[in-house]
């Protein structure tokens, strides 16, 4: 039998870039050696994306579209795209043109040689700018020391997983507040890297302001590590050892009230700063706890197209292409006419 694969796009205000991504890849994987779906997940657009989809889904029997009803999050969509996808392998990317289609027949090479995870590493991101790729570097070499699992540095949100990968996704890491390719890199199997030069946005922009991946890295590093509650014991060692060098300061110094007075500021500035710290920390992990104990819903889906298996299913997704078909002759005849009347 056939093996199948998955390739999960997310997809936010992405109208300007869809349909080139759509050729592009769909000429990829027509000439790729396993059978395809096509699965976008539609992440509460606002703009004519869904309606781009929806006809592509009516155009073509490869391409299935689930759609939510508001703004999940990107997170949110690549599991959506992992929980709703039939294939033997499952390839999740961003619709943006940044992870290039091309790779997608060497990562079916590595499924082929028994490999059960394939991350794809980022060797040059050009159109991140200075800024994002140092931060980006600092990130995974912080998350390494402060995790116990090892992050492969500028892995991104383009990876592929197998059908069991995939099984152990859905089961087992359902966290609201989630670092899906660290989850990837987690689960262990055979894994193995492919390097890719992220090319530049087809169109549009980026998603994620400085504050979203601000709040995305603090989210990750305290899902993936302790350390941070720690910090306490820590810090209350350093700030014994401090009050020890301001005893022996005072000590010394004691002649003069001003001396003293500068003192005591200096250490009670210190002192409410950690205090501060630690107590934020812990405010963040409680804020986690809460999320989680909500239990609400990682997505909600309003729609799906073309998604339904049998010979039933095929047939209604048939007719609605057909119906399409026809809207559209109609319409070219239409203009036909108009044109030779004027």
């Amino acid at each position: 039998m056939e093996k199948k694969l998955s390739v999960v796009v997310s997809v936010y205000n992405e109208e300007a870039v869809l349909e080139q991504f759509y050729q592009e890849t769909s000429r990829v994987l027509l000439t790729a050696a396993w059978d395809y779906e096509l699965l976008f997940v539609d992440d509460g657009s606002t703009d004519r994306s869904r309606l781009i989809l929806s006809r592509l889904a009516q155009q073509d029997e490869h391409v299935k579209v689930v759609a939510f009803s508001r703004n999940f999050g990107h997170e949110a969509a690549m599991i959506a795209g992992i929980d709703y996808s039939r294939g033997d392998g499952i390839v999740c990317m961003d619709a943006d043109l940044q992870h290039p289609p091309g790779c997608i027949p060497e990562i079916i090479r590595k499924f082929e040689e028994g490999y059960q995870v394939v991350s794809m590493v980022r060797t040059k991101n050009r159109s991140a700018g200075l800024v994002k790729n140092l931060t980006s570097a600092a990130f995974y070499k912080l998350i390494n020391v402060l995790s116990d699992v090892h992050f492969e540095p500028n892995a991104s949100d383009f990876f592929a997983v197998s059908r069991q990968v995939a099984e152990v996704l859905k089961e087992n890491y359902r966290e609201r507040v989630r670092f899906l390719r660290g989850y990837v890199q987690n689960v262990g199997f055979k894994q193995t890297t492919i390097a890719y030069e992220a090319r530049v946005r087809a169109a549009g922009h980026s998603k994620y302001s400085i504050r979203k991946l601000f709040q995305f890295s603090v989210n990750t590093i305290l899902c993936f590590s302790n350390l941070p509650l720690k910090l306490g014991i820590y810090a209350g060692l350093m700030a014994g050892l401090m009050g020890l060098i301001v005893l022996v300061y005072t000590l010394f110094t004691r002649g003069g009230a001003p001396s003293g007075y500068a003192t005591i500021v200096v250490l009670l500035c210190f002192m409410f700063a950690v205090l501060f710290m630690i107590v934020g920390i812990i405010g963040e992990y409680i804020a986690i706890l809460f999320t989680e104990l909500k239990d609400r819903p990682i997505y909600i889906v309003e729609k799906t197209e073309c998604l339904e298996e049998g010979s039933d299913a095929r047939m209604r997704c048939a007719a609605e292409r057909k119906t399409a078909e026809g809207c559209e002759e109609t319409a070219a005849d239409d203009g036909e006419a108009g044109t030779v009347s004027r």
